[in-house]
């Protein structure tokens, strides 16, 4: 069957979807989690849309409304931040006091609470952002992993920091302690597990939170409301919806956010900080733009990279900050290596995403076929051909894939992030043409290399380290295991999450020191024995 064929059948008809995944009714949300309640929200709303289509009686085609969000402004936002600072109160709060067990436990009775939502979240994960159910599944279950690996890191940690130290006559206990408020704003392509990574450490940490819903994958944080509710003291997570611009704005101007998690663009980024009032005062932890290239050198085990190249580019449409976004082939295995991501590709399955196999779904991002389109055919017209059979192809929100090449510094596909099915290939001759590329971008997240020469690629480990924050090796870019680092550099990042990571992020080092003198370990001694303190405490915890 043919491309075109395929995308003519491409949608379905209501009664064509499974029952199991049906969603019957549209999802009007009008409730918000402020200060320890549920409140019902009576402004106006936003509509939600799903990227499905579906095939109506007369054959046309009509994009599914899968209800609404509220619509919040700035008063309602600044409500929610006042609960959080609130429930901070400078430090002196419930939540900030509490010993870490107790936090620990909170967290825990939240993630119990979660795991009872699983087939909730994942069905609008599919119907609202297009993730297969496969990928929908696993983001969900390593979303509650990462849960369960930042307990287990939060205990090491609180282990190692039981012990007292003793240096040059001073005697001194060092604990990490909140930093106060949190803005956390996730992306939508993994609205569950990228915003996760940094509200639960946050949280774990002391700190207290207002958390937006990223703009697409706000109805599934609804099934997740009331266990955030009835797990953690009032005030100390606040969830508000809206656009950023009236929400957001508002909150970064107010000076009362002191630690900002935002996965989107730097631009976005820096516009919202620069509304803080006190920027020195406010610590950012940010995932930004990227434009990951591989690079396919001429010796090179070419089933591998293009097996590798394959999926970095096109999992979840390419959507992703860690996808691989242009691809440069070193001339000699050029043709090879086109014709053989042209037949992986041709192989990809597209369809809904309940469909067994499916790999290639609908775009979330209203405009977005649009706006692929037009990068496409700015390449096309300045010399680049489509490479695949039917690439560029597409009907409503769906876009099938392009392969092209040869792609080439004065298209915009070269320099703009594409964060969709088009995998520009840019053939070189001298790697110095590559190295360059790498040197003059404003974005240094993660690069792949794919070879063989032990030497050529060791020089090229040496030339890249220190332009981006990781280096795959015969393999995609990607952001796991959450046990190692992830950050970039340039306009790509600011700070370094991971497990180990976030957990410094959001907490500073504070230490309880005194003389070494036998009066002054008496009263450390009477101050833990009598557990007067919850900071000053040699507390074990298993």
């Amino acid at each position: 069957m043919s491309t075109e064929n395929r995308l003519d059948t491409l949608f379905p008809s209501a009664a064509q979807i499974p029952e199991q995944y049906r969603l019957d009714t549209p999802i009007e949300q009008r409730e918000y989690l402020l200060d320890g309640q549920l409140h019902t929200w009576a402004g106006p709303l936003a509509s939600v849309r799903s990227p499905i289509c579906l095939t109506q009686a007369d054959g046309s085609v009509e994009q599914v409304v899968l209800g609404s969000a509220p619509l919040m402004d700035a008063d309602a936002a600044l409500a929610a931040l006042d609960a959080a600072v609130r429930a901070y109160d400078n430090g002196q709060g419930l939540w900030p006091n509490l010993r870490v067990a107790e936090r620990i436990r909170h967290v825990e009775s939240f993630l119990a609470r979660m795991r009872q939502q699983r087939d909730a979240v994942v069905r609008l994960l599919m119907w609202e952002i297009g993730k297969s159910l496969k990928d929908a599944e696993k983001e969900f279950d390593r979303t509650c992993d990462y849960i369960v690996d930042t307990i287990d890191e939060l205990k090491k940690l609180d282990r190692r920091s039981s012990r007292f130290e003793l240096e040059q006559g001073t005697l001194g206990q060092i604990r990490r302690a909140p930093l106060g408020v949190a803005l956390c704003m996730g992306p939508y392509n993994y609205p569950l597990n990228e915003t996760f990574t940094t509200l639960i450490p946050a949280l774990i940490m002391g700190n207290t939170v207002v958390f937006k819903p990223a703009k697409f994958g706000v109805l599934l944080i609804r099934p997740l409301l009331e266990a955030f509710r009835d797990s953690f003291p009032p005030g100390v997570i606040n969830v508000i919806y809206g656009k950023g611009r009236d929400t957001v704005s508002a909150l970064m101007a107010s000076g009362k956010v002191d630690v900002f998690a935002f996965i989107g663009t730097n631009k976005g980024a820096s516009d919202l900080k620069k509304l803080h009032p006190r920027p020195h005062r406010l610590r950012a932890v940010l995932g930004l733009d990227a434009k990951n290239p591989g690079i396919v050198l001429p010796q090179v085990d070419l089933d591998n990279a293009v097996e590798e190249a394959v999926t970095g580019a096109l999992s979840f449409n390419g959507q992703r900050c860690t996808a691989l976004k242009i691809l440069f082939v070193h001339r000699d295995v050029l043709q090879p290596f086109l014709e053989r991501f042209s037949a992986k590709l041709a192989a990809l399955k597209p369809g809904m995403p309940w469909e067994p196999g499916v790999a290639l779904t609908p775009l979330p991002e209203p405009g977005k076929v649009d706006y692929l389109s037009g990068l496409l055919q700015d390449a096309l017209s300045k010399g680049a051909k489509v490479i695949n059979a039917g690439g560029g192809s597409q009907r409503e929100t769906f876009f099938y894939p392009a392969l092209l090449s040869p792609v080439s510094a004065d298209m915009r596909l070269y320099h703009e992030e594409q964060f969709g099915p088009l995998i520009p290939v840019v053939p070189y001759d001298e790697i110095s043409e590559v190295i360059d590329y790498v040197l003059q971008s404003d974005y240094g997240q993660q690069l792949s290399l794919f070879g063989n020469d032990p030497a050529q690629v060791g020089q090229l480990i040496d030339a890249f380290a220190n332009q981006v924050g990781r280096i795959n090796v015969n393999a995609q870019c990607q952001r796991g295991p959450d046990s190692y680092p992830f950050n970039g550099r340039k306009n790509s990042a600011e700070g370094t999450l991971s497990v180990y990571d976030a957990l410094r992020v959001f907490s500073i080092r504070t230490l309880v020191a005194t003389r070494d003198q036998a009066a002054n370990k008496e009263l450390f001694s009477g101050i833990i024995q009598g557990r007067h303190s919850s900071f000053l405490t040699t507390d074990y915890i298993f």
